[in-house]
């Protein structure tokens, strides 16, 4: 580990002016980024453009599962602003390029809290692309705005004797540094590096800083890695710090400033960033609702453009899993796919919202094949983290190759699919493929728990996907093949008991299984929530169950079902309704299956309990973690009307409508639309339904007709009918059932 001060020379660009011209609505009023800073929702309050790669936050200083995204409502301490974090993923990482400012003299604790200062929420604020906060210490107003690749920060000091702290040691979580190094480019800009291990394994950050006013005095400590800037005369003034990052290099850090902030206006950037807000959020425009209902939807709406995040620089430089630095041609290089999370209806959100984007996150994906030889699972900053299970980079390649997105190369697509399903010495696929599931009792050398079932449930899943690709690019035997490797799942459900249940290598199932446990072969979850886990082939599933009215009984039960010891759960099981756990994603579908059973009413019914009880308005407004945005893209989706329970089916199941009106503007110049003037939170079964002006009877929309721009009409009441009941079972899954017969 080094830390190295010495001068070069640098030139630089010229400033250049900023033009604002917010369009006629603010949508930005109705964010609330402290939405899901307190209880498990793990979100950051600070300032990011749309997938930007620079999350500028403030952090509390102190580890821990509640502060996982470095900040917890509840706290009262502030130890510096860094430059990246996670929305909400339960995985303790970043926290890069961390700035302080203080005056003299600064309070500083013993441990990992070191330099902070106390804040008061009222002195505390943010919106979309924006933050302040007052450092009750040294009354020093901070400000955060950002652009794509950089972050700025605005000062104000109240007294002479000010400083301003360059942390490249800090470290909490999960978070480590193996290596450091700074260097003064001129009186008032450094540049350097982070390098560490983590989460994010090898993790290498460079940056460039410029500081509004030359510093007058440098102190570097390469123990602690702390530099020291000083700057005398700054009482009353305000003093600008923006800063580039780079996964490539310093120059690539350089280019980076010069092309998005190469000017101390901080005001231009903070109206930059709310107009790329504007931008975004007006894709989706609703009205008739209350003020809270306002601010949870497009709070929701923002959440999910937090993630992925945009990973080159202005060039298209980027630093790839192989150690190699690779260059993005005509495309954006993206990473932080959360995929075991946002496959469900994340990335099926931004097919319409961000169709340009999900072409770019597409061909990011098949860079990292083609550089890792394998899709990834959940890579951060050019690293595959091994993080939770599946191959879900699968059906959001094949749910924007059905769906016609983009120009990426659909064979190149099948093939990182299909050779990421056959590694056979990876994560327990070759045991999926000999015995048809993963078994409990063979150690799997990728993971502390087994997940032997869930594992055995999400491949199946996605070897679906793999055929539904396959035959659509004409590849007949191939599409078979893996049609019949997505039935898989019927290798796990026990006819005895009635649930999916582990099985060692001798066909044996689990003994003394209570689908109440969670256990280390199940992924965060219990037998309850895996059992529904079957989203391309619901007939099938209802079929191993005892048929329509068994299935429906079963959904009873499990809404009903309450567990005995509610002090026993894990922490991943909040926003419980009997055994159904919203906080957690397995379960997300479930309470659209009511449609398959006839019951559309009871779909309409929890799908309003949802939306009214588990978000809200407040710190503590999210039942789990935010995960990247999937549990806020659950919400989106709802709140319009309907679900994609099978991500890729291209079929989108009918909920119960959130707004009197919502207005969807696509890429195509068509706008989708759903009205609902009657709802409120009394009226939330639908009565009747029409399309287009024509009475509609189906329990789902589809994506053609969602393309097409139709009007979707909902009548609603405060009493629960039959609509919908007579199309709730649609056989889609004739292929595989030929197949098996």
């Amino acid at each position: 580990m080094r830390l190295v001060l010495y001068i070069v020379g640098v030139i630089w660009g010229v400033c250049v002016s900023c033009k604002s011209s917010l369009p006629p609505l603010d949508y930005t009023q109705w964010v609330n980024p402290f939405i899901g800073t307190d209880f498990t929702g793990n979100t950051y309050p600070g300032a990011q453009v749309p997938f930007g790669m620079v999350q500028l936050s403030p952090d509390n200083g102190l580890s821990g599962w509640d502060r996982i995204a470095g900040y917890f409502y509840p706290d009262s301490t502030i130890a510096g602003f860094s430059h990246t974090h996670l929305s909400g993923t339960g995985a303790g990482d970043l926290y890069d390029i961390s700035f302080m400012p203080v005056t003299l003299p600064y309070v500083e604790a013993e441990g990992a809290l070191g330099i902070y200062s106390k804040f008061s929420h009222g002195d505390e604020a943010a919106s979309a692309g924006y933050y302040r906060v007052r450092l009750a210490d040294y009354d020093i107003d901070v400000e955060l705005t950002a652009t794509e690749r950089c972050g700025i920060q605005r000062y104000t000091f109240p007294q002479d004797e000010a400083v301003v702290f360059l942390n490249l040691g800090k470290a909490m979580n999960w978070d480590r540094t193996t290596d450091a190094y700074v260097e003064v480019v001129d009186s008032c800009t450094v540049q350097g590096y982070r390098f560490s291990d983590g989460w994010a394994r090898g993790q290498r950050v460079f940056f460039r800083s410029v500081f509004s006013k030359p510093f007058d005095n440098m102190v570097l400590d390469s123990v602690t890695m702390i530099v020291r800037f000083d700057f005398e005369s700054l009482v009353g003034k305000t003093l600008v710090v923006r800063t580039a990052l780079s996964g490539v290099s310093m120059e690539g850090a350089a280019k980076n400033l010069v092309a998005e902030a190469p000017h101390n206006d901080f005001d231009c950037y903070r109206e930059e960033a709310r107009e790329s807000w504007n931008h975004e959020l007006g894709k989706l425009e609703v009205k008739g609702c209350n003020q809270d209902e306002l601010v949870n939807f497009y709070t929701a709406l923002y959440h999910t453009m937090l993630a992925p995040t945009i990973y080159c620089d202005v060039d298209g430089a980027y630093y790839g899993p192989d150690r190699q630095v690779h260059h993005a041609d005509g495309w954006v290089n993206y990473c932080t796919f959360s995929l075991w999370d946002t496959y469900r209806a994340a990335y099926p959100l931004l097919t319409y919202t961000q169709p340009h984007r999900t072409n770019d996150m597409v061909k990011s994906l098949l860079a990292f094949y083609e550089q890792n030889g394998r899709l990834p699972v959940w890579n951060l900053w050019g690293s595959e983290t091994d993080m939770m299970m599946g191959y879900h980079a699968v059906p959001v390649i094949v749910d924007a190759c059905l769906k016609e997105i983009g120009d990426f190369d659909a064979v190149k697509a099948l093939e990182a699919c299909v050779a990421t399903a056959n590694l056979d010495d990876y994560r327990g696929i070759g045991q999926y493929k000999k015995f048809g599931y993963v078994p409990y009792n063979l150690k799997d050398e990728w993971n502390a728990e087994d997940w032997s079932l869930s594992k055995t449930l999400e491949y199946a899943f996605d070897d679906y996907c793999i055929a539904m690709l396959a035959e659509k690019l004409g590849k007949k035997q191939l599409a078979e093949e893996f049609y019949m490797r997505s039935q898989n799942y019927r290798n796990v459900f026990n006819p005895a008991t009635g649930f999916m249940q582990p099985r060692d290598d001798k066909g044996v199932f689990q003994p003394d299984y209570s689908p109440d446990e969670y256990t280390p072969h199940i992924c965060e979850s219990n037998g309850w929530h895996y059992l529904w886990s079957v989203q391309h082939d619901i007939e099938g599933l209802m079929a191993l169950m005892g048929g329509k009215e068994r299935f429906a009984e079963k959904l009873d039960r499990m809404f009903a079902y309450v567990p005995s010891n509610q002090k026993e759960l894990p922490i991943f099981s909040t926003g419980m309704i009997g055994q159904y756990v919203h906080g957690n994603e397995p379960c997300h579908h479930v309470i659209y299956l009511y449609n398959r059973t006839g019951q559309t009413w009871k779909t309409q019914k929890y799908v309003a309990q949802v939306m009214h009880n588990l978000y809200m308005n407040a710190p503590d407004g999210l039942c789990g973690n935010e995960d990247c945005g999937q549990m806020s893209a659950w919400y989106v989706f709802s709140a319009m009307g309907f679900y994609p329970v099978n991500p890729v089916g291209g079929r989108y199941e009918i909920g119960t409508s959130l707004f009197p009106e919502m207005r969807m503007h696509l890429s195509n110049g068509k706008t989708f639309t759903v009205l609902a003037p009657k709802v409120s939170p009394q009226n939330v079964y639908i009565q009747s339904v029409r399309v287009d002006g024509k009475p509609y009877d189906k329990s789902y929309l589809t994506h053609e007709q969602i393309m097409e721009g139709v009007t979707v009409e909902f009548e609603m009441g405060p009493e629960p009918t039959a609509w919908g009941g007579q199309n709730g079972v649609e056989l889609t899954s004739r292929k595989i059932s030929l197949l098996i017969d």
